[in-house]
């Protein structure tokens, strides 16, 4: 169990002062300067050796992610751009960071920022957020009044602005090139790649997309020192995480904890529990409602890491643990996740635009039965033409969770055809 004294996120529930003043008596801001002193090639080379992966999506290593971007350029500046979408169904731990460590984040893009050589960040953040937007933003003028960022940001001789743009909405723009699309002001669509973002990004510049949680912890990794943050969780899976937990357990909470702690423990600890207890449990959503379900069985060993939630064949994403009883529906329940990525496509790839709409209204015939058994054949093989066949992962997420549904849950799926088949069949002809 990770002590308080380790823990980065000092205000994780809003208890204290969010402003300036609260968050420099929690730290924050605290031997910036000298930080930015040591120059960039240290700040990237402690954060590789700490270990530390993107905190949504497929979890890639961020100083080297930071080492693509060029970092002198005679015609095009650098941008830094920070993911605040945080739209994933069952993920709340972004707008916690926004709504009450808005200063630990703005202390975060300019270190960020001074190391890929960008003078300028922009926090795009989801467009439904009121007070998640309304704090950072507050927090960025106060940090421009106390000459913290703006011309000679921390008496460092670097100039950095930031600024915080409101999207409309879209699920779709949690991908990094849908997002920099619709900072453009063009349609959410994703780009094609090659040229990455690294080299062709905002504004056809050089441009470093990285999420909230991500670019927030980097402050605490430089002043504790990146064997600190490599001494939590395993080798490849270091550090802390911000754990969403919601769905059937006693307590739904956020709560940050090392990578690699064990499920069970992690919903027992923070959650209070399952409902009904442990042996109620029926199946969990490791990483968001785009990630395949697990069942039970596999839920008692089962480490909140990158690499070992790949052999359930699920994944961590977003760490956004979902918890489902045995009194969920489970495939009413897939069917409104079904409905909900239906909706949120783009409509730009075939496989997805189609794809969506056609698994959807299966998926809701399977719910009361009104199906063919060979029909769950047909939905996988649907499945697996929209996985990997679109330009960005939006198919897999549309494809994942039914595909869990299939592999785990199989029999249900035939009992309830069977069922309804036996309710609707026709009655015999008298003799």
């Amino acid at each position: 169990m990770l002590s308080d004294r380790d823990r980065i996120f000092t205000n994780p529930y809003g208890f204290h002062d969010w402003r300036l003043a609260g968050a420099r008596m929690r730290g924050d801001w605290d031997g910036t300067s000298e930080l930015l002193a040591r120059g960039r090639d240290w700040i990237i080379n402690e954060t590789r050796a700490s270990g530390l992966r993107g905190r949504e999506g497929a979890g890639f290593a961020t100083g080297l992610k930071w080492l693509f971007t060029p970092k002198s350029s005679d015609r095009l500046p650098s941008y830094l751009v920070v993911n605040a979408d945080d739209s994933e169904p069952g993920t709340c731990k972004d707008r916690k960071i926004l709504r009450d460590n808005p200063h630990k984040l703005i202390e975060g893009c300019l270190l960020a920022s001074f190391t890929i050589g960008a003078h300028a960040c922009y926090i795009y953040i989801r467009g439904e957020f009121i007070q998640e937007a309304a704090h950072p933003q507050q927090a960025i003028d106060d940090a421009y009044g106390a000459g913290l960022i703006g011309r000679d940001a921390c008496d460092s001789r670097w100039d950095f602005d930031l600024y915080l743009h409101r999207g409309a909405g879209a699920y779709i723009a949690r991908e990094e090139t849908v997002l920099l699309e619709s900072l453009e002001g063009k349609k959410a669509m994703p780009r094609m790649k090659p040229p990455f973002p690294a080299a062709i990004g905002l504004y056809g510049c050089p441009t470093t997309v990285n999420n909230v949680e991500t670019i927030t912890v980097v402050p605490t990794i430089l002043l504790c020192g990146a064997a600190w943050f490599a001494g939590f969780g395993r080798p490849n899976n270091s550090g802390t995480k911000i754990y969403s937990i919601s769905g059937h357990v006693n307590r739904p909470c956020n709560v940050e904890e090392a990578m690699s702690i064990p499920l069970r423990e992690l919903i027992d600890t923070y959650a209070a529990g399952v409902r009904g207890r442990w042996n109620n449990l029926l199946a969990v959503i490791p990483g968001g409602g785009s990630m395949p379900l697990v069942r039970k069985h596999l839920c008692n060993t089962l480490l909140m890491v990158f690499d070992t939630l790949s052999e359930p064949k699920s994944g961590l994403d977003t760490a956004a643990i979902v918890v489902m009883d045995r009194s969920m529906n489970l495939i009413a329940a897939i069917a409104r996740l079904s409905a909900f990525f239906k909706r949120e496509s783009c409509g730009q790839c075939t496989p997805c635009r189609e794809g969506s709409g056609w698994v959807m209204r299966v998926v809701y015939r399977m719910v009361e039965g009104r199906a063919d058994p060979d029909e769950i054949n047909l939905m996988e093989q649907v499945t697996r033409q929209m996985e990997g066949h679109t330009i960005c992962a939006f198919g897999d997420a549309a494809a994942w969770p039914v595909q869990g549904l299939i592999r785990h849950f199989r029999p249900l799926l035939l009992e309830r055809i069977v069922a309804y088949q036996h309710e609707h069949q026709p009655p015999l002809a008298a003799e």
